[in-house]
């Protein structure tokens, strides 16, 4: 049975951290003393869930949850510092510190080791988040221990929500645009200016065509513009929804 530990300390380990391509041991009290850290654990670094949804949230969230005192976000997974770097990098998850607990020590010492050798993984962490203020931990979220890859209560918006559920969450828009466009550029200067992210998702002849363009936005005009799920349409869509927000 995994078992919450709120009001207890961190486990205290050293971590083993690559620092311009050296290896640098990081202390727990360096992490957690006297600062306001969040870490969410996982159980591999490349893995579906993990990559698709619980990283990339955390870290599109994380300026927001600077906003309400939180020093440092981490991402923590038993596996090498290696791979922890090189996920990193491949997410762009740079608001974000990735920690390997190559030895799963911390993740034993918060009872959250357990074996997945059916999988091939052996020892790996549980997934779970907490909120952990000068070294204590106040508030942990653990998915239910039930078969598959739960992923229910570690997420970033439900610890968003418990920080502040009234917070203002960063929209973010999704543009479909072709090399060379004036109003596509148009498009995400709009977006920049109401500090807006955006992916661009360029239309070509192999991918995202032009048929899958007609199909989405029933146009075959670029750019097409989304924010968060809301289809907009063009730039002209665009300009009027930027000045009416």
């Amino acid at each position: 049975m995994l078992e919450a530990r709120e009001g207890q300390a961190v486990p205290s380990v050293i971590f083993k951290s690559l620092q311009g391509g050296k290896l640098v041991d990081i202390s727990s009290d360096a992490l957690f003393k006297g600062r306001t850290v969040i870490v969410f654990s996982l159980p591999g670094a490349y893995t579906p869930t993990c990559s698709s949804s619980h990283l990339p949230r955390f870290n599109e969230l994380a300026p927001v949850f600077k906003t309400h005192g939180v020093d440092e976000i981490i991402c923590m997974s038993v596996n090498d510092p290696f791979v922890m770097d090189a996920w990193g990098k491949d997410q762009d998850a740079d608001k974000l510190t990735l920690i390997a607990d190559g030895n799963g020590e911390f993740t034993q010492g918060m009872g959250m080791l357990v074996d997945k050798s059916d999988l091939g993984f052996g020892q790996r962490s549980w997934r779970y988040s907490m909120l952990v203020r000068d070294g204590i931990v106040e508030k942990m979220f653990i998915e239910p221990q039930e078969p598959g890859d739960p992923f229910k209560v570690s997420d970033a918006d439900t610890m968003l929500d418990y920080l502040n559920p009234t917070a203002e969450k960063p929209k973010f828009a999704t543009l479909l645009t072709r090399p060379g466009c004036p109003f596509c550029v148009k498009a995400k200067q709009l977006l920049q200016e109401k500090g807006i992210p955006f992916e661009e998702i360029q239309v070509s002849n192999k991918g995202v065509t032009s048929r899958t363009l007609r199909a989405m936005a029933k146009s075959g005009k670029v750019p097409q513009v989304w924010i968060e799920g809301e289809f907009i349409g063009d730039s002209e869509a665009l300009a009027t929804w930027c000045a009416n927000c």
